[in-house]
């Protein structure tokens, strides 16, 4: 299934700013979309992902039972040759898995046509997203993470694909559970399959990006002050209602306690003048 549409995918910078959309290349980005072969694709690589290593003996190779457990006549029992028979507890397994190889091949072509239709199958849910240049200098886990929330995409399963091999990206992402790094030329259906939205960097396209000024503000300097900001006014929102409620114990004890020595005072008026009239006469 094939159309004659050009797809546009939205453009970013690697922090995260908006562009002008990018018209993804024709040769690849065709409409074409081959369920079969998908399907034939993401079966093989499930299946060469798989070890083989089940196995279970037979009983030949299960230790014991080289004597006859009784003598074959007199003892009104069955007769039994050896205590490792598939009928006997820890006996030898029948028909069991043994090692293998579980490999199926995909022809080049077929591979590709594959990877293709799953592309375009992304490509025409707008779950393509361009990005200029990922250039890391150094392996920064928040600087991915932070792309991946500004372009809101941060509760879905991303994959991102490079131009080349880039190992600051990888390791930048390999501990974001829902986030994939991986060169472009290695990408398989399966993982475009996996995936709710593809990053792709403009050079594995053979997209030229030209640089792009990124403002204060989108370089995370911005909201990192804005956030201080934020958390100093709550933190003197929360400090007020505190500090009325001091100041208002302090004024009730003042005011308990001039109440209380006024009436101590009250009481040792009338005492004194009783002891001043006792004296008198």
């Amino acid at each position: 299934m094939a159309d004659n549409t050009t797809f546009q995918a939205s453009a970013y910078t690697a922090q995260g700013t908006a562009r002008d959309a990018v018209p993804l290349p024709t040769a690849l980005f065709d409409g074409t979309v081959n369920m079969p072969v998908m399907h034939q694709a993401v079966k093989a690589y499930l299946a060469n992902q798989r070890q083989g290593n089940a196995s279970t003996k037979i009983r030949k190779y299960v230790t014991g039972g080289n004597q006859k457990p009784w003598k074959q006549k007199g003892t009104g029992r069955a007769r039994q040759g050896s205590t490792r028979a598939p009928h006997w507890v820890g006996g030898g397994t029948v028909f069991g898995p043994i090692p293998r190889s579980y490999a199926q091949y995909v022809p080049r072509q077929v591979r590709a046509l594959a990877r293709k239709s799953a592309l375009n199958a992304r490509a025409r849910e707008d779950a393509i997203v361009v990005i200029d240049r990922f250039d890391y200098d150094a392996p920064k886990t928040q600087r991915l993470q932070s792309l991946v929330e500004r372009l809101g995409i941060h509760d879905q399963k991303v994959l991102i694909l490079t131009d080349g091999a880039k190992p600051n990206v990888f390791l930048s992402g390999r501990n974001l559970p829902t986030v994939h790094v991986m060169p472009y030329g290695d990408v398989s259906t399966y993982h475009i399959l996996w995936s709710d939205v593809v990053l792709i960097e403009a050079g594995a396209i053979g997209q030229t990006l030209e640089p792009v000024e990124e403002r204060r503000e989108e370089r995370g300097e911005g909201r990192t002050a804005a956030s201080a900001k934020a958390k100093s006014a709550t933190t003197s929102k929360k400090a007020a209602p505190a500090k009325k409620a001091a100041a208002k114990k302090t004024t009730a004890k003042a005011a308990k306690k001039s109440t209380a020595t006024a009436k101590k005072s009250a009481k040792r008026a009338p005492a004194k003048s009783a002891a001043k009239k006792k004296k008198g006469k």
